[in-house]
């Protein structure tokens, strides 16, 4: 397989649905009164899990392309404080920055100036491959439980 080949293969594990739904359709009309809500069994609310992914997302994405960055204090950082969002703006805000940086990740790796293979300079041997496996893995793992959540709270038909 060659490099090309290798980064769009990699970039579709982000944004595409092969093996299961993606996370535009997952976030496409969930009723703002669900957002809080975590159903019986569950520790999360689809807020939760949103506001997760997307600050994981991002901080890949920053450690990834930025020496200064700083990731946030694990794991309280990485999970918003309250199980609904605090707004409708907030929870739109949340979803386009989320998917905004899903398309940066896959530019980055994309783009044939950056050696997926090499250790990021800022890092103890992270590659931009690894951070985008790590990404990917990470996205499709929750995208999971957004999915399952949404069909414990009779939300989902697919």
């Amino acid at each position: 397989m060659d490099e090309k080949t290798l980064r769009e293969q990699i970039g579709e594990m982000l944004n595409k649905s092969e093996a299961h739904v993606d996370w535009k359709e997952a976030l496409e009309d969930v009723p703002a009164k669900l957002r809080g809500v975590r159903p019986a069994g569950s520790p999360h609310s689809l807020w939760e899990l949103l506001e997760h992914v997307r600050i994981a997302q991002w901080d890949i994405l920053e450690f990834s392309r930025d020496p200064k960055h700083v990731s946030p204090d694990f794991p309280s950082g990485y999970w918003p404080e309250s199980p609904a969002p605090p707004s409708e703006a907030a929870w739109d805000k949340s979803v386009k920055d989320f998917l905004r940086d899903v398309d940066a990740m896959g530019k980055l790796l994309g783009d044939p100036k950056a050696d997926l293979l090499k250790p990021i300079p800022h890092g103890s041997g992270q590659t931009i491959l690894r951070e985008a496996l790590l990404a990917a893995d990470h996205s499709a793992y929750h995208l999971g439980q957004f999915v399952l959540i949404r069909r414990l709270l009779g939300n989902w038909d697919g």
